[in-house]
């Protein structure tokens, strides 16, 4: 291949190369009003509610008592009409509306309505996942979700192209809400997990992985996550969490450094982000070689490290620019120094999409970047020598967008 080819060629493969998304927030159809769609939708998203704020502050409690509909021409109003939506969060936005099919300078609020009407929630599914070029998603699934279990115990035919999580956050974060609620669905525990408490947790992701089928299990912990650590987090990481995802053999998915509500009015648009040890993932795989841990970490200080360990861990598999990481200069600055540490062993990104059309903007931005990285990873490698392949590329595309993951969690 010439090198005046090879971005071509790259952006290429890029663009046609099928994603597995391995981390969402989205539902399948069956699950109804679980799974976020349209455009007000997507403009009361939590990025953009907060951008409104900076643009246009009015008293939080005022906002969260508008409907949605009310807060969607709010932040209509004030960050694309009388501001310029340069942010990424804005700008994903104006990718979406165009490539739906409409003139995102001209187009008005009501005409993306009546589209959204127009349309069915499967249609609009069928779209995405044409449009983003997706082979599959994987949900994010809440063992305590009242409307998702409900959802589960019907045991409906699944939508293949959406995967099960099974996130477990309250029993490592919140113990003392998670111990009545485990009470209430028939197992014994207590707020000192003990050995017959430990058993009943293990019974209780046992009976919830037969039902999900998880490709993993999933938390979110905080910047100041330890291992080992003498809590009853510590306790139920050890004694439950790592030994069910042993025996089941599928990795443990932690996604680490966020601090929740540092401005609670904000509600879900009020976190923030916190540099973590990465002393205590090292532990973690060192002590559990027998287990799997897919993991990404929010505090862009925190990159460095955490791929530095992955080089160490064959049990760990490092995944997507999380969250706050989602721009596009860090995506690029970030996929180069894994590229650079790691080859291709790792997960470029993640849409972490909560709104289904996000998923059109989130991988189109993605894979530019990701195209512009690799281009310049192999014009080095041509200039040092090494006469890179059309097939080497799309093999290495292919690892990074589905491939290694598909590996890991043994799919």
């Amino acid at each position: 291949m010439k090198k005046s080819e090879l971005a071509s060629v790259v952006s290429s493969i890029v663009q046609k190369t099928k994603v597995l998304d391995v981390h969402t927030h989205l539902y399948s159809a069956e699950f109804g009003d679980l799974l976020l769609w349209g455009i007000d939708e997507l403009l009361t998203y939590h990025y953009l509610v907060c951008e409104t704020f900076l643009q246009a502050p009015m008293p939080y409690e005022k906002f969260w008592a508008m409907p949605k509909p009310k807060q969607a021409e709010y932040v209509w109003e004030h960050l694309f009409q009388k501001a310029t939506p340069v942010s990424e969060a804005t700008r994903g936005v104006v990718t979406t509306i165009r490539n739906l099919g409409f003139d995102p300078r001209t187009v008005t609020l009501n005409r993306l309505r009546q589209h959204f009407k127009s349309i069915t929630v499967e249609e609009y599914i069928d779209t995405v996942f044409d449009n983003a070029n997706l082979e599959a998603v994987v949900m994010t699934n809440n063992v305590f979700d009242h409307e998702e279990q409900t959802v589960w115990a019907k045991r409906r035919k699944r939508d293949p192209r959406f995967l099960a999580a099974m996130r477990i956050d309250p029993l490592l974060n919140q113990w003392g809400d998670a111990v009545p609620r485990l009470s209430k669905a028939g197992y014994k525990v207590k707020v000192k997990p003990d050995t017959a408490t430990c058993r009943e947790v293990r019974r209780f992701l046992a009976d919830q992985a037969d039902i999900m089928e998880p490709v993993y299990t999933a938390a979110s912990l905080p910047p100041s996550f330890e291992y080992p650590e003498k809590s009853e987090r510590g306790i139920l990481l050890d004694n439950c969490i790592l030994p069910f995802s042993r025996q089941r053999g599928i990795p443990f998915a932690m996604m680490v450094g966020v601090k929740k509500l540092i401005n609670p009015d904000l509600h879900v648009a009020g976190d923030g982000v916190g540099k973590a040890d990465i002393g205590a993932l090292e532990r973690l795989c060192q002590r559990n070689p027998e287990n799997k841990f897919l993991v990404t970490y929010l505090s862009r200080e925190n990159q460095h490290e955490l791929c530095v360990t992955a080089r160490k861990f064959h049990n760990l598999l490092v995944f997507g620019c999380w969250w706050f990481l989602n721009l596009p200069s860090v995506i690029a600055e970030i996929t180069c120094e894994r590229i650079e540490l790691l080859g291709p062993r790792f997960v470029p990104q993640h849409s972490d999409a909560r709104v289904l059309d996000q998923l059109v903007y989130k991988w189109e931005h993605s894979r530019k970047v990701i195209a512009e990285v690799l281009t310049a990873k192999y014009r080095d490698l041509m200039d040092a020598g090494w006469a890179v392949r059309k097939s080497d590329i799309e093999r290495d595309v292919t690892a990074m967008f589905s491939g290694n993951f598909k590996n890991f969690a043994s799919l």
